[in-house]
């Protein structure tokens, strides 16, 4: 029998990434390359005390801060995530649609989404997700 797309409804909480790699936002931005370093992702998510998602920041977040720290100083110190993070960050819960999520990503040229239970981060789901989730589908 052969799949005929993403016609039914399937929800993000099926391919979200359950344990987000995430870090405080008080962690300095050196830190905070260690760990998308190590873990080998593209961005994190930012967390306050109580695991309250308070942005996201990416790995040219980083690049960008050091940078101009660089040119401004002449000395690598980055400063703080929540410095250079981005606020204010678009969110889903886990049982909404994946595909109008996806287009959404697509709209706004985000490439990862937090997933939050009220303010509490939950997950988050990836183009990788995104892609394996159409590929089981086609």
């Amino acid at each position: 029998m052969e799949k005929s797309g993403m016609s039914k409804s399937v929800s993000l909480d099926a391919y979200m990434v359950r344990r987000p790699v995430k870090v405080e936002q008080n962690a300095t931005i050196l830190d905070a390359v260690a760990v998308i370093i190590e873990q080998q992702v593209s961005g994190v998510c930012v967390v306050d005390d109580n695991d309250k998602l308070v942005g996201v920041l990416s790995e040219l977040d980083c690049l960008r801060a050091i940078v101009e720290k660089i040119y401004q100083k002449g000395e690598p110190d980055a400063g703080y995530v929540h410095e250079v993070m981005t606020a204010n960050v678009e969110t889903n819960r886990a049982d909404e649609d994946i595909v109008s999520v996806a287009a959404s990503m697509l709209d706004h040229k985000h490439r990862r989404r937090p997933i939050v239970d009220g303010d509490r981060l939950i997950g988050q789901v990836t183009c990788r997700q995104l892609l394996s989730a159409i590929k089981s589908f086609v």
